[in-house]
């Protein structure tokens, strides 16, 4: 099972987490793409990407709104030119993207179309442009310049024939979102919680989805898990509460729960759903922070001392769960705790899964 980290994406920043993380073991970095929150996340890619050997990049997570899926692909494709094998593609319906455009996540039919569309440019095929409708308020047909000729189809041209594709991960809660990245996807990576029972559950929706679509290898599942590793359980709920309580908004985005929970998860979910706060978005000093109770961040987090934090993830590897990207300490948690935190990581933690190579 492979370990990546969560981090923002501010180039140099990407770029010393990608060193630190590729000097501890761990087998990849991933960056939000929040423009409105942090800086472009295929620039912060590629100072992470010249400046390390061996570890995977990647986003965490793209968005199918605020980027054509020609611009997205040949971006992703460009950071693989230059950190060839390297870089994986992760989307989702966005969240905090949308939200300070002033929008809610992407419909589930125009996620489905674009995954399509944007795994077709990345296997370098040619897109039809009723597949990438643009409104002719925006811009008019190319045929009403009548040139003496001019493309017939969308396809990116510039991408060498050495650079491999770069695999597409879908990011999901809700059953529909699940069987998109099951059919369509290279992984899908869900955001259900460190719970085993509802992580089998989206495996199970995740299969069926598969065999309905004539698909008979299984699935490649991965997981976001919020994780913090720390010899005081106490502290280790403090710096990962803020984070925790944006992976949980995910299972009830639009107001009911996706996947299998208990009566006092739903009233937790519920209560997080009607008091979250997107401008205090992750942090650990917000007031959804305060909405989750002691019990469910054990439940949905990893906390607790490196031996804790080591079967919880052998827990996930059982299950079938091949990559865990970990988001750890909070915005707005206490410095000195959180530096404290990812030091015991990459030391205690990390070492044991890093024997595997990443694929």
């Amino acid at each position: 099972m492979e370990l990546w980290t969560l981090t923002h994406s501010r180039p140099a920043h990407a770029r010393s987490v990608a060193e630190r993380a590729e000097a501890a073991g761990w087998h990849g970095i991933m960056v939000v793409d929040s423009q409105n929150l942090s800086a472009d996340s295929y620039v912060g890619l590629t100072y992470a990407a010249v400046a390390t050997q061996t570890i995977g990049l990647g986003t965490g997570v793209t968005n199918s709104v605020t980027r054509h899926p020609a611009v997205t692909a040949s971006a992703a494709m460009a950071v693989q030119d230059v950190a060839p094998g390297r870089m994986c593609l992760g989307i989702g319906r966005g969240d905090s993207a949308l939200a300070h455009l002033g929008r809610s996540p992407a419909r589930v039919d125009q996620f489905e179309r674009y995954v399509d569309v944007l795994q077709r440019y990345l296997r370098r095929e040619d897109v039809d442009f009723a597949d990438i409708p643009i409104a002719d308020e925006v811009a008019l047909p190319l045929a009403d310049l009548e040139l003496a000729d001019h493309p017939a189809a969308s396809r990116i041209r510039w991408f060498k024939e050495e650079v491999a594709k770069v695999p597409v991960e879908v990011a999901a809660t809700g059953p529909r979102v699940i069987e998109i990245g099951a059919r369509l996807a290279d992984r899908v990576m869900f955001t259900l919680g460190a719970v085993p029972e509802r992580l089998r559950w989206g495996i199970d929706v995740a299969e069926a989805a598969r065999g309905r679509a004539g698909l008979s290898s299984p699935g490649s599942y991965g997981a976001y898990v919020n994780l913090v590793c720390h010899e005081d359980r106490a502290v280790a709920r403090a710096l990962v509460r803020g984070g925790l309580t944006t992976f949980a908004r995910f299972s009830v985005m639009h107001g009911e729960v996706s996947g299998p929970v208990d009566g006092s998860e739903q009233a937790t979910l519920d209560r997080l759903h009607d008091g979250y706060n997107m401008k205090a978005h992750t942090r650990s000093d917000s007031p959804q922070a305060g909405l989750l109770d002691d019990a469910f961040i054990d439940k949905y987090a990893i906390v607790g001392t490196p031996d804790e934090c080591i079967e919880r993830l052998r827990e996930l590897q059982r299950l079938g769960i091949d990559k865990v990207a970990i988001s750890g300490p909070s915005a707005g948690s206490d410095p000195a705790e959180s530096r404290h935190a990812m030091e015991l990581m990459d030391r205690a933690v990390v070492p044991v899964f890093a024997s595997q190579v990443r694929g």
